[in-house]
């Protein structure tokens, strides 16, 4: 799968090798191994060699270090080497000149995700979403609750609903892939995890980022249709059809052009008749 269609991408420590097998296993789209917040400094240079080696012989993206950190250089670096390398995540991406170094040295075919976690990067994001090469942009809500000093009350993360839809509008707007949802910190609830995927996807975002694997399945059925949304949708490219493309009632719904537009992704997206 390209990792601008991933729905699920799944943290494994880069200096926890024994997981990144078990990672790839877990039915995740995209294995995201991470130089950054998982790794202490320390273990900065060995989690960056095992990274690459994996990288060497199978897909993965990587989250590098932010590029203020002395990390960022060597991160590049080696990783541009890995053959299986699909795409690199950069955190703190609110600096134009710092996301176009990095591109300038992304080996060709390689995704840049932007990872958007601070009030300047949300201001910023139609501008980082036009830059040529970003691929996709990734919201960081953890880190822009901190940045902003915004408190979040519930699971619903009402809080950061604008924020969300800067990344969501400005990513349409780009013509990029729909944007990837933030984490949910609570590891074995399912039922929370889904719901979250659910609002994302409800509110314009096409995936999302895990930090355990029991969170993969819920988040990519949440970012596929349902059976109900499958035969909805067919029974509404039927009565189009029908109709000759004029307007037509569908389940009590006036269903119009958009409303065709909708069906046709829904079964066309995801291998749909």
């Amino acid at each position: 799968m390209k990792p601008e269609a991933a729905r699920s991408l799944l943290f494994v420590p880069g200096n926890r090798a024994d997981r990144f097998g078990k990672a790839a296993a877990s039915g995740a789209d995209l294995v995201l191994c991470d130089l950054e917040d998982a790794v202490a400094p320390p273990d900065k240079e060995s989690a960056r060699a095992e990274v690459a080696a994996w990288a060497a012989g199978h897909p993965a993206a990587v989250r590098i270090n932010a590029a203020d950190t002395p990390w960022y250089d060597d991160d590049l670096a080696v990783l541009a080497e890995a053959p299986g390398l699909a795409a690199v995540v950069l955190p703190k991406a609110d600096s134009i000149p710092a996301l176009r170094a990095t591109i300038a040295r992304l080996p060709d075919g390689v995704a840049l995700f932007a990872l958007l976690e601070s009030a300047r990067g949300v201001r910023d994001a139609d501008q980082i979403a036009e830059l040529p090469g970003v691929t996709r942009l990734v919201f960081g809500n953890v880190d822009f609750g901190l940045d902003t000093g915004v408190t979040v009350t519930d699971a619903a993360e009402r809080e950061l609903l604008y924020a969300r839809s800067r990344l969501v509008v400005a990513s349409r707007a780009a013509g990029l892939a729909a944007p990837v949802d933030g984490v949910t910190t609570d590891l074995y609830d399912v039922a929370l995890t889904r719901d979250a995927a659910r609002a994302a996807r409800n509110l314009g975002f096409g995936g999302k980022l895990c930090l355990h694997p029991k969170q993969v399945d819920a988040v990519n059925a949440a970012f596929s249709p349902d059976e109900e949304e499958l035969r909805w949708a067919r029974r509404v490219l039927e009565a189009a059809e029908e109709s000759g493309g004029a307007a037509v009632r569908v389940d009590g719904e006036m269903i119009d052009k958009p409303r065709v537009e909708l069906a046709r992704r829904l079964l066309g997206g995801f291998g749909g008749e």
